[in-house]
Order: C-alpha cells, then structure tokens, then sequence
C-alpha cells in the first residue's frame, strides 16, 4: 500500500511541477476533485446497503484522501477524533464539564500544531484539515450537551442539532473524515450527515446537475485566479515597482489583486461544495417552484459577492457556513451579556485566535469589525439624515444612480484590498510593508469618518433642545 501511496504522491509531483504549482496545493485540487468518483461509486455501489457499510465508506475513503495529503501526520485527526468519542463516553452526563475539556482540547492541540509548523506563507499542511476538524468536534460536543437539556430549553437552532443518542465510533469517524468536506469545509452539524444516511434527501432529484454545475462554477473561478495573480502576483505587491505607480493605480491594483486571491478560497469551496451536491448530500428544502434546492451547504454566495457593493455583503456571501458555525456556537450562546457588540467582538476573536498566531489575521478581522461598524454608521446617517430630505431628487436624477453605483463599486474593490492584504500577507513587516505602500489609507478615511461622526453626535447632545410647542389650550 505504501508503496502505490508513494507512486501517487510522486506522479501528482511531477505533473505539479510541470504545471509550476506547489505539489501539495496540486494534490489538494486532486482530493476535491476525486469526491465527485466517490460520489458516483456511492451512487452505483454503497447508497442501498446497510447504515454500517456507508459509514465504512465514508470513512475509509475521507481517511485515505487525507493520508495521500499528509502520510502520518493522519494521525492528528484520527488522534482528535478518538478523544471527543472518549469524552463524550465517559462524561456525557456531566454536560458542562464535557463542553470545557473538549473545547480546550481541541483548541489548544490546533493552536500548537500553528506553533510548530506555521511559516511566512498560508501553509498546505495536516493543520489546514485540523482546523476544519477542530469546529466540527467543538460543534459536535455543543450537540450532544444540548442534547441532555430539556426540550424548551433550546433555542429552535439548537433543537435542530442536538444529538438525544451519540454515535458509535465509526458513525463519528464517517461524520469527521466526510469526503469534500473535511479539508476546506463546509461545516455541517451531525444531524445533517444522519440524515443523509438515513435516506431522507433520496427521494429527491436534481442533486448531480447541481453538483455538476458547481463544479463548472469552481473550474471558472480557478482559471480566472490563475490568470489574475499570474498578472498581479503577491510579490509585485512588496517591490519598489508597486510603490512606484500612482495612487489611484495602487490601491485598484490592490482590490484587484484581492478578488483573485479570493477566487483560490472560492474554487476550492466551490468543488468541495459541487461534490457533496453531486452525493445528493446538501438538501435543503423546496424552491418557490416546488423544486428541491441543493444549496443546503454551500460556503459562498456567488450572486451577493459579485453584485455586493459593501464589506457586509462580502461577510455575508464568504465562508458562510464557517460564520453560520460562530454564530451558532458563539455568538448567539453569548446572548447572557446582553450586548451584540460585545458577542460579535468575541466572535471575530474567536475567528482570528482560530486562524492561528500570526498578526495579519487578527488585523484582518479587527479591520471587518471597524469597517462593518463604519459602514453601518454611514447607512444610519443617509437613511436618517440624507433621504428624508433629498431623497426624492437623488432617486430621480440618472446620474446621481450612475454615481453611486461607481462609488459604491469602487469602494467594495478598493477596501476588499486593503483588508485582505494583513490575511494574505500575514507577518506584520510583510502586511506593513503593503500598506505603506498604499499611504494607510484605510486606516486615514476611517479615522476622518470617525471624527465627524462622533464629532457631530457630540455637537448634537451639548445643543440645547428646544421646546415643545404646548398642546393644552387655556380657557377663559
């Protein structure tokens, strides 16, 4: 076996090194794509067998795709997995105690594989899939502790994922090792993959045209990152050349820049998305037109992040099933402090600490926060201030559309760019490096904005109010 192993992994070398790619990038293209056989063999061969026998398969083929990537470094997850299934064993029935060891567990064991492996560059390594484990076995443990409360309570979220019975080992090893999803995502809670064995999406139709139109999708957006970053490179980014070009050239170069590296994510999202469709997995309900929707697990909004034009839409249409995870198991379990500020804050911590050490993605995600805010501030103002008095003559005016479109557009580009650049860069004298080159304009018009926001509500408050005209009447 290890010697066919050997084979693979020096062919799948040789062909990356003819293409110029990195081979480890080569063969995780390679592992996404191959849950699309595995999707037909299970449609052909496992589908009608026994609950036992697709389990097996499920995750027999999930461990061998992650050992073709990373030999015996398997052993983490295999070591990770056997934990939760321990503790879920012997402390089931002490919820919260389960909760805090399996949480500082998986955590800390993901946080020092960071430690011992992390480089300069986003490293292809056992800690990418490990991060995506890491969620699946902290969400697994809020499922089987929500699953000894009481019916009411759960929250209607937590009732459609609370487990009443745990699995058996190699039910939890299928769910862990699922193929497409456990290198990049998505995430999905237990319930899901029950379901799916149960049988319970088969009835329904259109999950491989589906499946096979995301896989187009996911081809698209690769060749046009390729061909994006062969233009825009991330190290032309760094050179005396970048800092040389004018202004507005560096920071549309930038936010151009920044949608192809988007498009590497996205690509990969899309495949793994496009297989587990393709396996009838992803069910999600029935269409307005009665037809069944296979978007259940999809990871990314392509309509809302092409056509959105704030950094909202951009949180909305990306990773969407890693943000629908915080929310579920952080952010809305953060309810008792009674202040969403606060719960979001520690959501996006939680995001950044996830990621690992490195400084630029905890600028990343404090730079989401503060443009989000900023955002949402700017809306208030134009929906209270602005509409209510030129609204009627800005809606009717064609070039005022023209120019708020461009604005708009323009502003969802450029600061795409400048928040990527601490995510993809990483190290502090590297991500620097780039927004110095770009005179720190991002933090320069949030710092004016902040100004005269604050600056005006405090001018509003010191203004005496005047007085209400009186309603009584007085009577002679």
């Amino acid at each position: 076996m290890q010697f066919y192993f050997n084979i693979m992994v020096d062919l799948a070398g040789f062909v990356a090194s003819k293409l110029g790619v990195p081979p480890e990038a080569f063969r995780l293209l390679l592992t996404l794509l191959a849950g699309y056989p595995i999707a037909a063999a299970y449609h052909k061969y496992v589908a009608d067998k026994p609950k036992t026998v697709q389990h097996l398969y499920f995750a027999l083929s999930g461990m061998g795709l992650c050992y073709y990537n990373y030999g015996t470094d398997t052993y983490h997850s295999l070591l990770a997995i056997s934990v939760t299934f321990a503790l879920v064993t012997a402390l089931r029935s002490k919820p919260l105690l389960l909760l805090i060891i399996n949480f500082v567990f998986h955590m800390s064991y993901l946080l020092l594989g960071y430690y011992y492996t992390a480089s300069n560059e986003y490293d292809i390594l056992w800690t990418m899939p490990h991060c995506i484990l890491t969620l699946r076995m902290i969400g697994f443990g809020f499922d089987i502790s929500d699953g000894l409360r009481k019916e009411e309570e759960l929250s209607k979220d937590q009732k459609e994922t609370a487990l009443r019975d745990p699995p058996n080992f190699l039910e939890l090893l299928a769910f862990a090792y699922f193929p497409s999803s456990f290198l990049v995502g998505p995430q999905f809670p237990y319930r899901r993959y029950q379901s799916f064995t149960n049988g319970e999406f088969r009835q329904y139709d259109g999950y491989k045209e589906a499946g096979l139109k995301r896989l187009g999708a996911g081809v698209l957006y690769l060749a046009v990152c390729q061909a994006g970053l062969t233009y825009l490179p991330d190290g032309y980014f760094l050179s005396p050349e970048f800092a040389a070009q004018s202004f507005i050239k560096r920071i549309y170069f930038l936010g151009f820049w920044a949608k192809f590296s988007l498009y590497k994510y996205i690509s990969c999202w899309l495949f793994a998305e496009g297989a587990l469709m393709y396996l009838g997995f992803t069910y999600k309900g029935l269409d307005e037109l009665g037809n069944a929707d296979w978007t259940g697990c999809s990871n990314v909004k392509l309509k809302l992040l092409e056509s959105g034009n704030t950094m909202q839409h951009y949180v909305q249409s990306f990773n969407v099933n890693t943000n629908q995870w915080v929310a579920h198991y952080v952010f809305k379990r953060l309810k008792f402090l009674n202040n969403r500020n606060i719960s979001y804050g520690a959501a996006l911590g939680f995001l950044a600490i996830w990621h690992g050490y490195h400084s630029g993605y905890y600028m990343a995600f404090l730079m989401e926060y503060m443009i989000v805010s900023t955002e949402k501030q700017i809306e208030s103002v134009y929906t209270k201030q602005v509409l209510p008095k030129y609204g009627e003559t800005l809606n009717n005016s064609k070039i005022y559309s023209i120019l708020y479109f461009f604005c708009l557009k323009s502003y969802n580009i450029v600061y795409m760019g400048w928040c990527l650049t601490s995510f993809v860069f990483l190290k502090y004298e590297r991500w620097i490096t780039v927004y110095s080159a770009v005179n720190y304009f991002g933090f320069i018009y949030m710092l004016i904005w902040a100004c005269i926001y604050h600056g005006y509500r405090y001018y509003r408050k010191t203004q005496p109010r005047e007085p209400r005209p009186s309603t009584s009447t007085k009577q002679d």
